[in-house]
């Protein structure tokens, strides 16, 4: 197995910032459809393959296994067939007069990771062919910048390659959690041949488990590679999702009850039911904030109650508008509609939010549901940020202190006793993240974290038998023990942001380890805001990380013959807040980490499908981005 131990800063990253012209004409797995991109610059050698066979350069061994090996026999015969840029083909690019040129003009000079996400992607290509990176690692960003490139033949055989040659290659991400490189690359190619069935490929028999993956240590870790095959196809046809008819399929499993329940049907797909009809979770997490007020300084006040204009009603559910030109002024024809309208318009049918530590409306989330349709997740943060647990933050919720657990049985049971009866809840939702250990020991005693999880859900079910119970992760940390530890557990939601292709193998990996579970995103979503690009670009960008995001949602449910275990999903998040970078009255622009995003970088205080304008009006201004109409025809559509 290939592995490669190196921590990079931005080793997470996935691109993003491709643009799209919209067309007619060719089917796509959304209500629109995006023209592949015209190509920004063309390669020198192309190789003689578009789909390589590699079993005429080598040999496999080990497929389906821990052993697994390619073992290259022509070297020169494969360096030919792949092409400039893919492995073993590391030097024909310097004969291109283009790249002999952009050296001579000094345009391939300084560090490589400042071109990755560079205005001339042909510069970022030239210099990540030398980049100075362990050769999985730099076959991934190569790929990436001919994607960005439009050139996708090409990129797929780059990305192909590391599914080859390095499929147990692994980064760290800033978190300091591994990031392996070889499943993201396989997933990638999906997306992209089902994104494009114009390329009329399609990827056959492939996977990459990771075993024990799901820890942070890899000194344990083993890949299982299966490398399949991409094979020609004679028709779109081929690769373009296909329905299900669900009505052929008998139902062998429920859970919940009268009011939300989860089926499973004999072809291992589970769906999510309210009142007897098919449910999908096209959510955000809502929660407006008026510029200058914060958390940290103990002034954010309770949307669910402020009213700044004095007309008893609260402020952003019922009286924002939508700055429609965005010349930050509410013009005549920028009514007052509120944010409850414009969820409704946009096809939104559930909110995430938690019963502490502010006080829930509940008049308020009756008419949320009654008038416009929508529903709530219903959560406790059982002892995150230790809300809950009665711990200090130095001291941090111990999910084996007797005293810890009961304060948190309280507060579920509170919550469950308080919301039981109402119509909105569509289920129940336990922690945020706390898998990650912030002020918290479940990073530290999982098991100690997940049995502890499992006992709450069992005594949420003897309340409410008419509901399922979820958990909220963060990602996929230590899903093995969740799945060992939690028998009682319905949902696991996880909050991810892994790029605009979706998800990876998280819908295979719940699969393969807790077939017993269907899954959703609790979160994703990506900054509108991005370094040396254009506001039109850069908005593009963000809804085509939200559309891809859906898109992989959508095809992993039940309706679909991907894996057949997602039951939706939540954005994050509705609205801009700019308390997030400590300055409430300003809108920060500084990055906060690296990660998936447009330009590499996560800018936390831009992740709403609306702005706040230029500060003034709030909480009433909206501006909305491109997202916004992106996701309103997905949703309504």
């Amino acid at each position: 197995m290939n592995k490669v131990f190196i921590i990079l800063g931005l080793i997470t990253t996935f691109l993003i910032g491709v643009s799209f012209v919209g067309c007619k004409g060719t089917q796509n797995f959304l209500p629109y459809v995006e023209k592949l991109p015209l190509p920004k610059f063309g390669l020198y050698d192309y190789g003689l393959e578009r789909i390589v066979d590699y079993k005429k350069y080598g040999e496999f061994k080990g497929i389906g296994t821990e052993n697994y090996k390619y073992i290259i026999k022509d070297q020169e015969g494969l360096s030919k067939a792949v092409g400039e840029g893919i492995y073993p083909n590391t030097t024909s690019f310097r004969w291109d007069p283009k790249y002999q040129e952009y050296r001579k003009q000094g345009y391939l000079r300084g560090n490589h990771w400042n071109f990755l996400y560079g205005q001339d992607p042909l510069a970022s290509f030239f210099v990540w062919c030398s980049a100075p990176e362990p050769p999985g690692v730099k076959q991934f960003y190569i790929a990436q910048i001919l994607e960005r490139a439009g050139l996708l033949s090409h990129a797929i055989k780059a990305y192909y390659a590391i599914v080859i040659h390095y499929p147990g290659v692994y980064g760290w991400t800033y978190w300091h959690t591994p990031w392996y490189i070889g499943p993201t690359s396989l997933y990638r190619i999906k997306f992209l041949l089902r994104r494009y069935p114009e390329l009329k490929m399609k990827l056959v028999g492939a996977s990459i488990f990771i075993k024990n993956g799901q820890d942070n240590n890899i000194l344990n870790d083993k890949a299982v590679v299966n490398p399949g095959q991409i094979i020609e196809i004679a028709s779109e046809k081929d690769v373009f999702p296909k329905k299900i008819n669900l009505r052929a399929h008998k139902i062998v499993e429920i859970k919940g009850g009268k009011r939300t329940k989860l089926v499973r049907y004999d072809n291992g797909h589970w769906q999510l039911q309210v009142d007897g009809h098919p449910y999908i979770i096209k959510g955000v997490t809502y929660s407006p904030t008026k510029i200058g007020q914060s958390p940290d300084n103990g002034t954010m006040k309770n949307w669910m109650y402020y009213d700044y204009n004095g007309n008893g009603l609260p402020d952003g559910p019922y009286d924002a508008w939508i700055d429609w030109n965005k010349n930050n002024r509410q013009d005549s024809d920028e009514y007052a509609v509120g944010d409850f309208s414009i969820l409704r318009a946009m096809g939104v049918n559930t909110l995430r939010i938690y019963h502490h530590p502010d006080e829930v409306n509940k008049k308020l989330l009756r008419d949320l549901y009654r008038r416009f349709g929508i529903r709530v997740v219903m959560g406790d943060f059982l002892g995150m940020y230790t809300i809950g647990s009665g711990a200090s933050w130095d001291e941090g919720t111990d999910y084996s202190n007797p005293v810890h657990q009961k304060n948190m049985i309280e507060s579920v049971k509170k919550m469950v006793n308080e919301f039981k009866d109402e119509p909105y809840v569509l289920f129940w939702l336990l922690g945020n993240e706390n898998n990650y250990g912030v002020a918290n020991n479940a990073k530290k005693n999982p098991e100690a974290y997940y049995r502890f999880v499992n006992k709450v859900a069992k005594i949420i079910k003897e309340m409410d038998p008419t509901r399922p119970v979820a958990i909220c992760n963060g990602d996929m940390l230590y899903f093995d023990k969740f799945a060992k530890y939690c028998p009682d557990v319905d949902i696991y939601g996880l909050n991810a942001y892994r790029g605009n292709s979706g998800f990876g193998d998280v819908w295979e990996l719940g699969h393969r380890l807790a077939p017993g579970k269907a899954l959703m995103i609790t979160e994703y979503g990506c900054p509108a805001y991005a370094k040396a690009m254009s506001r039109e670009e850069i908005e593009r960008a963000q809804a085509l990380y939200y559309l891809g995001c859906w898109e992989d949602i959508l095809f992993n449910s039940a309706e679909y013959d991907g894996v057949g275990n997602s039951i939706g999903g939540f954005a994050f998040e509705y609205l801009d807040e700019w308390w997030k970078g400590y300055e409430p009255f300003v809108h920060n622009t500084e990055s906060r980490w690296p990660g998936p995003f447009i330009d590499g970088y996560m800018y936390e205080e831009w992740l709403g499908w609306f702005g706040q304008g230029d500060g003034k009006d709030s909480p009433f201004k909206r501006s909305p981005r491109q997202v916004f109409y992106y996701l309103r025809k997905a949703w309504r559509e």
